[in-house]
């Protein structure tokens, strides 16, 4: 169901450039220009650095028209979310003519510029995650299937793909073990947010597992995508991507990440509503620097292997 189901006759006020700011999701944005950051300099190429600049500028613009598509198609339940309520569209601040139009300029100026930037394989990759985010997640499986996380995560962790290829003009194994990295993280992350904001997607109608399965089994969910996630991440301290450095960081990490998970499948739903959830907001916390850390020790790997450094030999 689009933005139509919900006529916006005129904004409240004047938006400001702030309120179209926000329709690109800066937050968002931001783990795709980092995560895009690491997949480039990761990768075994010498890259002009105004050339990189703009490849990680034109990534970061189709990140920015992602989030303006879906907060178009999304704007019926954002104003029922309480999570979204401000948002751009259902504050009134912005119509959804103007996301569209926002959305869609953007999407074909960041995938024609990375084009020109770097080449044609990487802006054809760009232009599949917008499709992927937009058409798959956003307008098909958000509202249809409890697993939406699951396979739409598939959408975030395309950025350091992007930039990897963008850097090399080819694919190897090094970027889509990034991408798995990413993927794999994203349901036991989103899940642990569902815990402590479900009904948020009760009011909504959102099929997102605590609603569909309910909190019990959403618990055992994250413990098992944990489990998983860390075996992978563990594992890919040993492949090209890894070394030392990383090595330790995904140890360290994962174990505080597996005890979190723990915590949260022992506990039921009295405990947890005895202390607000308390347990699931620091592992959704912990999870946002578990990403990033991993993804800042892969570079920090890549740089020493730079002075022939920190791999395994």
């Amino acid at each position: 169901m689009s933005d139509a189901s919900y006529p916006i006759t005129g904004k409240d006020d004047e938006a400001s450039f702030g309120d179209y700011f926000a329709l690109l999701k800066p937050r968002v944005m931001s783990l795709v220009v980092f995560t895009a950051f690491v997949g480039l300099l990761a990768a075994p190429a010498s890259v002009n650095p105004f050339v990189g600049f703009c490849a990680i500028l034109f990534i970061a613009v189709g990140g920015g028209a992602s989030g303006a598509l879906n907060m178009w198609w999304d704007a019926d339940i954002d104003r029922v979310m309480k999570r979204t309520v401000k948002r751009p569209i259902p504050a009134g601040k912005v119509t959804g003519d103007e996301a569209l139009a926002i959305g869609l300029t953007l999407s074909v100026f960041s995938v024609v510029m990375l084009w020109l930037a770097t080449n044609a394989l990487a802006a054809a990759m760009l232009a599949f995650t917008i499709f992927f985010y937009v058409v798959i997640y956003t307008m098909w499986l958000k509202r249809s299937t409890p697993q939406n996380i699951v396979i739409g995560g598939a959408a975030g962790a395309f950025p350091p793909v992007i930039g990897w290829v963008a850097a090399t003009g080819s694919m190897s194994i090094e970027p889509w073990l990034m991408f798995a990295l990413t993927f794999m993280w994203t349901p036991p992350h989103f899940w642990a947010l569902a815990l402590f904001m479900r009904n948020d997607y009760d009011d909504a109608g959102v099929p997102m597992l605590t609603v569909t399965h309910g909190r019990r089994a959403t618990r055992v969910h994250i413990l098992v995508y944990t489990i998983l996630l860390a075996v992978l991440a563990i594992g890919t301290g040993f492949t090209g991507l890894g070394g030392p450095v990383y090595l330790a960081t995904a140890v360290v990490l994962n174990a505080i990440f597996l005890a979190g998970a723990w915590r949260i499948w022992r506990r039921d739903e009295t405990m947890a509503e005895a202390d607000n959830f308390a347990v699931e907001r620091r592992f959704f916390r912990v999870s946002l620097l578990y990403l990033f850390a991993h993804f800042m020790a892969i570079l920090v790997q890549a740089a020493l292997g730079l002075y022939g450094l920190g791999g395994w030999s």
